[in-house]
């Protein structure tokens, strides 16, 4: 049933939302600041989605159905990131005009990741190995740019030293993704020292917390930064590191290392009094500074649906099967638009609608078509053991 639920709504309900309201056939790429009805409410591109969207489609194209429709989409997105989304360094814009003029960048390289996602899972799509070729090329230049002083500015001034844990996280399955299309040394050297840092640095057994801010060498910041906990990236991570755990032959220390950040992260964001993954937490139990700290946004319950699944695959221990339908029933009970099609991002505590748009720069077709993606596959593959 969720196999067929999944599939059913990403063909018949998220993509064609996309493709009709979002994909510009004038220009190329995708716009994602879309309201309810898909009618375009700002014409800015977000950069970092020309490469999601460029890697959901292929993705999709993969692993689904090989609808040419998609795979077109895949391509407009890939082919507008290399006409346009670079300054003269390499490094790409976060947001650009619909018709690429850069308008703005931040000291990230996460478009730089998603841009790489995309031509890998292209290059899988299409038989062409040149976008494998590109997508390492981008990785290359992502490592360059961390690795190099003063490049990518600094969020606070030098007295404040600190590691993140997103740019950690998200190197994971940068490397895992365009693995999967060409193989580099450099990939599993990545991967490896990623998961290394998560153990060493960001793993906080006396809080039974993953923390997003850590000192350099992994001490505890007591700060309302440093104490701040994000359930859904901390979940996220879960399955990143239990899809490398099965890449290496369902690997017991890794498995065990993602089991206990997804145990621990889930009794940090699992509202029991409304349901749902809330979205920051204090490690002390202290009030979160965010504005938005007690709210459900989309993206975390997706996450959930997938590491659940993830986890369950790895040791058929039924909480976690319990878990994904915990979570999905509640996403699909609180997310979709019935009248207009796609889902509402952005939900109060109690799961009603903060607002009512589709899209914007930081919400557009990735984490849920992804899921869906991802949830009919690993069903599927869990069916057929």
């Amino acid at each position: 049933m969720w196999a067929d639920r999944y599939k059913d709504d990403l063909a018949h309900n998220i993509f064609p939302f996309w493709l009709k309201y979002g994909l510009d056939r004038v220009h190329g790429g995708v716009y994602t600041c879309l309201d309810r009805d898909g009618t375009l409410m700002d014409t800015t591109k977000s950069v970092w989605f020309q490469g999601r969207f460029g890697f959901t489609a292929a993705f999709a194209y993969n692993n689904i159905e090989k609808n040419p429709e998609w795979l077109a989409a895949s391509k407009s997105c890939i082919d507008f990131i290399e006409k346009y989304c670079s300054d003269e360094n390499g490094h790409m814009y976060f947001e650009i005009t619909e018709d690429g003029v850069g308008l703005r960048k931040r000291r990230y390289v996460f478009s730089e990741a998603f841009a790489a996602i995309a031509m890998a899972e292209y290059s899988i799509a299409s038989g062409d190995s040149s976008y494998a070729r590109k997508a390492l090329d981008i990785f290359r230049l992502m490592q360059k740019f961390l690795a190099t002083p003063g490049f990518l500015e600094a969020k606070y001034e030098p007295v404040f030293q600190a590691r993140g844990h997103s740019i950690t996280m998200i190197l994971v399955n940068t490397a895992a993704t365009i693995r999967k299309a060409i193989s580099d040394p450099a990939l599993d050297a990545q991967i490896e020292e990623s998961i290394q840092a998560i153990r060493k640095y960001f793993m906080h057994p006396e809080y039974k917390a993953l923390l997003e801010t850590v000192g350099p060498n992994g001490e505890f910041i007591d700060t309302l930064v440093g104490r701040t906990i994000n359930p859904g990236h901390c979940i996220e991570t879960a399955w990143f590191l239990l899809e490398e755990a099965k890449h290496r032959g369902w690997d017991k220390e890794l498995v065990e290392t993602a089991l206990t950040i997804f145990d621990w992260s889930f009794k940090w964001g699992w509202d029991e009094q409304y349901g749902g993954i809330i979205n920051f937490r204090d490690c002390k139990g202290f009030p979160n500074q965010d504005y938005s700290q007690d709210m459900k946004f989309w993206w975390p319950q997706t996450e959930t649906i997938i590491a659940a699944l993830y986890a369950y695959e790895a040791t058929g221990d039924d909480k976690w099967l319990a878990i994904h339908k915990q979570v999905s029933d509640w996403a699909y009970s609180h997310f979709p638009d019935a009248e207009y099609g796609e889902w509402f991002g952005y939900l109060h505590r109690d799961g009603t609608p903060a607002q009512m748009a589709k899209g914007n720069i930081f919400k557009g077709p990735f984490h849920v078509p992804r899921m869906m993606i991802k949830g009919y596959s690993l069903i599927n593959e869990i069916l057929n053991k």
